[in-house]
């Protein structure tokens, strides 16, 4: 069949009908238990009642307004990301992408510096300005030449750091990179990058698109290192599938983002902030993210034991209900299988399979999960013996 769409996106042979909690079915009325999430977007699981109530309520009133005029609703959201970070004012846009571009702007911008360091097998978008930011190639390939203000260090790499000097803007990173192969960051790095920063006067930039909202049990993932950056992106789980974006700032950059500095038209538009709103107050409630931890540590002792000790896993690791199972095989075979044992799962590079399951899984939703991975594990041990 003809399409109209350009093909940026190497699709599954599956289309969604309709999608509730952990499970989504398709077409054909299969359905699969859903580890992706929309990749780590509906944190919630799918079509959350109390969301879909906020967002039919604020239909009724309007839809759009240009931010010329006050939002009281954006105030209420901007409130509940202040409260839960090291932050002060937020800027409202639309995506992670342009929430890491806002960044970069008000970054280059504050410090009068255009240097700006990030990590190998980072991801921070697909902007002309994100894309460079990212430490991948792949990403990068094809589009000439990109933005030159950008430096790349080994992740984790603390002595790498003894490196930047007094010309660096920011540092911005992942606290767990998330399409570099779900990596952790450790402590003793993490506190380094901080120290840095310190002594160079360079802003320290966190990228929460993927970790953020709840995701790894904190409402923000660098909360689990306790540091204060100057800047916190955030996007994806914030608006339980409604597009929106965030940047959260210290009271210190609010002088330089003053009226005509930066914008988007659609940067707080009210459908996403009613989303927004309902899905930060179940989030960041404190039982709420309790749960996730205890969900996290069953899913990751379960993982390990069952599926930890395979001969064709080299480990399993994450943050949360972020969890990656590195594969001594290419998994792209694998996660067809898994797909045709009706489980959804991603890739996060060639090697390792990516757990994104919603915050509102069942531990019961997580046996199955476990209980598929191993029966698929085991039928590709066999072919690989077979051979």
């Amino acid at each position: 069949m003809m399409s109209y769409l350009f093909p940026t996106y190497a699709r599954w042979d599956v289309t969604i009908k309709e999608a509730k909690g952990s499970w989504v079915t398709d077409v054909n009325d299969v359905k699969y238990l859903d580890f992706i999430s929309g990749i780590a977007v509906c944190n919630l699981g799918h079509a959350n009642e109390e969301v879909s109530d906020a967002v039919q309520e604020q239909l009724t009133k309007y839809w759009h307004m240009s931010n010329l005029f006050h939002q009281p609703i954006q105030e209420e959201v901007a409130k509940l990301l202040v409260e839960a970070s090291d932050g002060d004012a937020v800027f409202f846009c639309n995506s992670g992408a342009e929430a890491n571009e806002a960044a970069i702007k008000l970054a280059r911008k504050h410090t009068g510096k255009h240097k700006i360091v990030t990590f190998l097998q980072s991801f921070h978008g697909r902007t002309f300005a994100t894309m460079s930011a990212t430490g991948q190639e792949k990403i990068q390939q094809g589009f000439g030449p990109l933005l030159e203000t950008f430096q790349y260090l080994t992740f984790n790499n603390v002595e790498a750091l003894d490196e930047l000097g007094t010309d660096v803007a920011a540092i911005m990173l992942e606290v767990v990179q998330g399409e570099g192969g779900v990596v952790p960051a450790d402590k003793e790095f993490i506190e380094k990058i901080a120290e840095t920063c310190e002594k160079i006067g360079a802003l320290l930039i966190i990228d929460e698109v993927q970790t953020g909202i709840g995701r790894t049990g904190k409402p923000f993932g660098y909360q689990h290192f306790g540091i204060k950056p100057d800047i916190i992106t955030s996007a994806k789980g914030l608006g339980s599938g409604l597009p929106v974006g965030a940047m959260i700032g210290h009271k210190s950059l609010i002088e330089t983002f003053q009226a005509g500095s930066h914008g988007s038209t659609f940067g707080g538009n009210p459908i996403a902030m009613a989303a927004a709103k309902v899905t930060l107050e179940k989030i960041f409630d404190e039982d709420f993210l309790n749960e996730v931890n205890k969900k996290s540590n069953y899913l990751l002792e379960k993982l390990e034991h069952i599926v930890g000790k395979h001969p064709l896993v080299n480990g399993v690791r994450g943050k949360g209900l972020l969890i990656g199972i590195e594969c001594k095989e290419q998994v792209s075979p694998i996660i067809d299988q898994l797909r045709e044992h009706n489980f959804l799962v991603l890739p996060a590079g060639p090697h390792v399979i990516r757990l994104l399951p919603p915050l509102t899984v069942s531990y019961e939703e997580m046996d199955i999960a476990v209980k598929t991975i191993a029966e698929v594990f085991s039928k590709v041990n066999d072919s690989v013996g077979a051979h």
